[in-house]
């Protein structure tokens, strides 16, 4: 069984992991960040040099690699999120065998990593990558943790390096990972009555920082890199993050519940409880992951439910304790294949809609009916068409396509938005010169490679234009004067009323007072829609 379950676990991991290699995709909302920082790394432009950001560049490296390699294309991205995928798995499969959970929890975990987690995760986000580099630096401890000294010491460096590239991914998982890695050391140094381990572990973070950072300090790092300094601001707010887990968070909160319930039997019944190392380690790994998600939704909101690791190791946790505890044995086929089920029954709203395009085919209504006030309604009623939709910008999924640019391969866009694209590419203004000065405001940052112009660079440029995040107001003013000087030869605009200076209004203002509009057309934003992008050119 062990070798079956073992087997089962990798090939879980990988088929999970490259599945959406060979298939298409709707564009995916602030995808054009991934594509714009991976982009300007593979041409050799250098982060805080030529382009600012507010947070660290290790997010960018791997996608950056795989342009390389495959060239400069939105499906490159897909790819290496595979690959981030592949190492987050075998990474979290590492930290459980590292810690000699019983083969059948540990396929269960990984299956409900998989799905929970992994499935989700086909495009390359900084939220999602800080946790990635968080495993895999886990997954270094419990190798030090659970290793004959002296090798072991070379995986506990490792720990520290990794650490420091969570940290330099996103601040927030990456303090939280520091935390939550120096929280097992400490309790391990304790037991065993030795403190220099701490000291190795806190050199292979600093001297990882110092390598990374130091060369970039004379570039304005220290203006650009958020760590609640002005012009930044703090995310971190315990009434925000109290409300969040009071007033919602009702996983967690159950698992907090019944994991405490646990460990009360467990102290009971196990002697010397506290000085078990495999038995406190797993636990401590488990509330810090837990309270480490509590956090986490706050402090990096979007997208919605970017902490649910947190399932597959509290689930592998509560199985273990209920192991210990002897009310449950994971000893037959039958209990293991029960629980495989229960766990795809479980989590089966993730593969779900890939199986019912298959599976079900339910009739399609008719929506060309419109009422007299212009909105369109179906000649059927029921659960699927009972409400109206009132919002007219929306553009279903069915009449999205692949637009005629090399960048989108494979990458499916509004038909409308597909049209503006190539009215782009066709545009006489290209075919006149080379050397246009363009500015794109919008999420069609892959335009880049298709149409003959070079990005602009330099540090006071950010990579990103969303004001208090990756622009602030001097850089918003440095763009403002730019167009009122007619600076610019074609601006690409994004107006998104609904969000809150994702691109800056006041950019929006000076263009509608110093240029003139040529075209619009909506923008990839799927479900939120009532955006769109705006095409300005010089007044004649």
């Amino acid at each position: 069984m062990k070798r079956i379950l073992a087997f089962a676990e990798i090939f879980i991991i990988i088929l999970i992991a490259i599945a959406p290699v060979f298939a298409s995709f709707p564009y995916r909302i602030n995808i054009f960040l991934s594509w714009e920082g991976a982009y300007r790394l593979s041409e050799g432009q250098l982060p805080y040099r030529d382009f600012g950001m507010p947070v660290g560049y290790m997010y960018w490296v791997v996608p950056a690699a795989f342009f390389k390699l495959f060239g400069p294309y939105l499906v490159s991205l897909i790819k290496a999120q595979a690959f981030l995928n592949l190492l987050a798995g075998l990474a979290f499969r590492s930290i459980f065998r590292s810690l000699e959970v019983p083969a059948a929890i540990r396929f269960f975990a990984v299956l409900l990593f998989s799905l929970s987690y992994t499935f989700l995760n086909y495009w390359p986000w900084y939220n999602h990558t800080v946790i990635v580099y968080e495993l895999i630096s886990l997954a270094f401890l419990f190798n030090y943790l659970f290793r004959p000294h002296p090798k072991g010491y070379i995986s506990l460096l490792l720990a520290g390096v990794f650490v420091f590239l969570s940290f330099f991914t996103k601040q927030d998982g990456g303090g939280l990972t520091l935390l939550l890695c120096l929280t097992l050391l400490l309790y391990n140094c304790w037991l065993e009555k030795k403190w220099y381990p701490v000291l190795l572990f806190l050199s292979g973070v600093i001297v990882t920082g110092l390598i990374m950072i130091i060369p970039f300090t004379k570039y304005g790092f220290s203006y650009w890199f958020n760590v609640g300094q002005a012009p930044h601001s703090s995310r971190i707010s315990v009434t925000d993050i109290l409300r969040e887990f009071l007033a919602a968070s009702h996983w967690l909160k159950f698992y907090f519940f019944v994991i405490g319930l646990l460990v009360f039997r467990l102290a009971k019944t196990t002697k010397a409880f506290f000085r078990e190392k495999q038995l406190m380690l797993f636990f401590l790994l488990t509330a810090g992951i837990l309270m480490e998600a509590a956090i986490f939704q706050v402090t990096s909101y979007v997208p919605v439910d970017n902490n649910i690791f947190f399932h597959a190791f509290s689930i592998a946790f509560i199985l273990y304790a209920l192991l210990r505890l002897q009310a449950l044995a994971f000893d037959s086929w039958k209990i293991v294949l029960f629980s495989t089920a229960g766990i795809l029954l479980w989590w089966s709203q993730g593969y779900w809609k890939y199986v019912e395009r298959f599976v079900v085919r339910p009739a399609r209504a008719d929506f060309s009916k419109k009422n007299h006030y212009g909105y369109e309604y179906a000649d059927v009623v029921n659960r699927n068409t009972y409400m109206i939709g009132l919002d007219t910008s929306d553009i279903p999924l069915h009449q999205w396509r692949i637009p005629a640019s090399p960048s989108f391969k494979n990458i499916l866009v509004p038909s409308p938005t597909a049209d503006g694209i190539e009215r782009l590419l066709a545009s006489p203004l290209f075919k006149k010169t080379s050397n246009l000065k363009v500015l794109n405001m919008s999420e069609l940052t892959p335009l880049a490679k298709d149409l003959p112009f070079a990005l602009e660079k330099g540090n006071q440029y950010p990579l990103w234009f969303h004001k208090g995040v990756g622009m602030f107001d001097k850089e918003t003013d440095f763009f403002v004067k730019r167009i009122e000087n007619n600076y610019y030869d074609l601006v690409l605009f994004e107006y998104i009323p609904y969000l809150n200076n994702f691109y800056p209004f006041e950019v929006r203002e000076a263009l509608q007072q110093y240029y003139q509009r040529m075209d619009v057309f909506p923008a990839p934003r799927k479900p939120s829609s009532n955006a769109w992008v705006e095409v300005y050119v010089k007044k004649r």
